[in-house]
């Protein structure tokens, strides 16, 4: 079940009014560029960013997310007509041949129930052609990176066209790792509504999640550096077997 952040239609429509600063997806880009990606599975494409990126570069796109408010916001963008949409995870996907699957920014770590982690990466390695490979990041739970999750780190105010003020901060609810909760808040001027929107983010360790990834067939080729945040997250590179292997 999606978090209300992204499940909401209210809070789905300003979702990229407050987090506008993407670039974080140009290490993807690059990726993309560098493995000669023709066909992407987005997996967990929220309102659509960095799939409609990929789509005007003249990629093929599949965009999976199981919040149908942010699906609707993707659809409603200019260019949405060149992506796949898929209401849904990548625990049930359609028969799929891409070069490339990711995970950007928080999904892999979104995904908490171990469960579904493994369904998860089951999934990806289903939709890719042999050869492809799988890519996504996760924080590094030394970084403490729940420690800045506060009001005092997070609150602000922002003016969205058509929408009005809104205020928005975080709060940390329970750090019981691996798992950490928090809620964030918003407060809409216009009506003095406020809607919350509680997650929960597995922090797994480096040597976890490269496990996971073994067996499930894939071959870990690199744990990278996140350019934008060096020193507080992997940036894993797998690989699914060739069929002769």
């Amino acid at each position: 079940m999606a978090d209300e952040c992204f499940g909401h239609p209210r809070l789905a429509a300003i979702y990229d009014s407050l987090d506008p600063d993407r670039s974080d997806l140009d290490a993807y880009l690059r990726m993309a560029e560098e493995f000669k990606a023709r066909r992407v599975l987005d997996i967990g494409c929220g309102t659509g960013v960095f799939a409609l990126l990929l789509a005007d570069r003249g990629i093929e796109v599949v965009g999976v997310d199981p919040a149908l408010a942010s699906i609707d916001v993707a659809y409603a963008k200019p260019g949405s007509e060149r992506v796949r949409w898929i209401c849904g995870d990548a625990t049930g996907l359609p028969p799929l041949q891409v070069d490339l699957a990711t995970m950007t920014a928080n999904v892999a770590q979104a995904i908490a129930d171990p469960q579904t982690w493994q369904k998860t990466l089951r999934g990806a390695y289903e939709a890719l052609r042999p050869g492809g490979h799988l890519v996504f990041e996760t924080r590094d739970p030394a970084g403490r990176a729940w420690e800045e999750w506060t009001r005092e780190f997070s609150y602000r105010v922002t003016e969205i066209p058509g929408v009005g003020s809104v205020e928005s901060w975080v709060q940390l609810i329970e750090v019981s790792l691996p798992l950490v909760k928090f809620r964030w808040t918003y407060v809409f001027a216009a009506d003095g509504q406020v809607l919350t929107s509680d997650s929960t983010l597995r922090f797994r360790e480096r040597e976890e999640v490269e496990g996971d990834l073994v067996a499930h067939g894939y071959v870990v080729e690199d744990v990278r550096d996140a350019p934008d945040r060096p020193g507080r997250e992997f940036v894993f590179l797998a690989r699914r077997r060739a069929r002769h292997t």
